[in-house]
């Protein structure tokens, strides 16, 4: 009996839906499909600023996040998964704890979010015209990464441990006018709450403009990186139609 003639097997490829699940490995470990790893800095940028981010556990699976791209460009970078700040969260903010236990505390330290009256926060720029940098060997800024919502109760409950050694300070925000999004900035992944909120990404960028000596330069980098993520996602997004109007039983459409 003669054996059949293999044929040769063709080469199976990826569908669709696989290549936007494969992950690149070269250095962003974002999707291929939208991957930054040209955009990303050759090396971390090394800051004077340490910065610690507490982030809510639910943003691990947020797949708009900025943070895990913020830590492939910032070198000194500490991300927290967690709801709340307190003794033992990290060995550097421990540390600021424990002199702020001092009469007179050096307040390096800082944290990011907007004031209410029961809580003022003082403006970025007011506060580091300030302080005395000649004393200060490097800040730290800590961020809440999350939902507003979210943002809201990490640092209501961090405030105890907060309020010994470090000082709020804010952007401008204005809670009765709705925030942007990505069809009318190229640096909004998604619909802000209020005016003035931004992706923790963009709000580090921002700060560290003051605190450090080169932070225009620092900043320039971060949002490019940022601008170039929500060109790549802009390219996903579906077409929007405007919803009809729906009118209640017995009312007549207007002309």
């Amino acid at each position: 009996m003669e054996e059949a003639e293999q044929l040769p097997l063709s080469p199976i490829l990826p569908s669709d839906g696989e290549a936007r699940r494969r992950i690149c490995t070269a250095g962003c470990d974002r999707p291929v499909k939208v991957c930054l790893c040209d955009k990303l800095p050759h090396q971390p940028l090394s800051t004077a600023t340490q910065i610690v981010i507490l982030q809510h556990p639910h943003e691990q699976r947020q797949k708009l996040a900025t943070v895990p791209v913020l830590r492939k460009c910032l070198k000194n970078c500490q991300i927290i998964i967690g709801r709340k700040l307190r003794k033992g969260s990290s060995p550097l903010l421990d540390n600021l704890y424990h002199s702020g236990a001092d009469s007179t505390p050096l307040r390096r330290a800082v944290y990011l979010f907007p004031g209410t009256e029961l809580m003022p926060s003082v403006d970025i720029g007011e506060w580091r015209s300030s302080s005395n940098s000649e004393c200060i060997d490097g800040f730290v800024l800590i961020v809440f990464d999350g939902t507003w919502k979210h943002a809201k109760e990490m640092m209501y409950a961090s405030l105890p441990f907060l309020s010994k050694f470090a000082t709020c300070i804010c952007f401008g925000c204005d809670y009765d006018v709705g925030g942007g999004s990505i069809y009318n900035s190229d640096l909004i992944l998604k619909k802000e709450p209020y005016k003035g909120c931004m992706s923790t990404m963009e709000a580090v960028a921002r700060v560290l403009r003051f605190l450090e000596p080169a932070g225009l330069e620092v900043e320039a980098k971060l949002v490019e990186v940022l601008k170039s993520m929500v060109r790549l996602q802009a390219c996903y997004l579906k077409p929007t139609k405007p919803r009809p109007k729906l009118l209640k039983k017995g009312m007549e459409p207007e002309d």
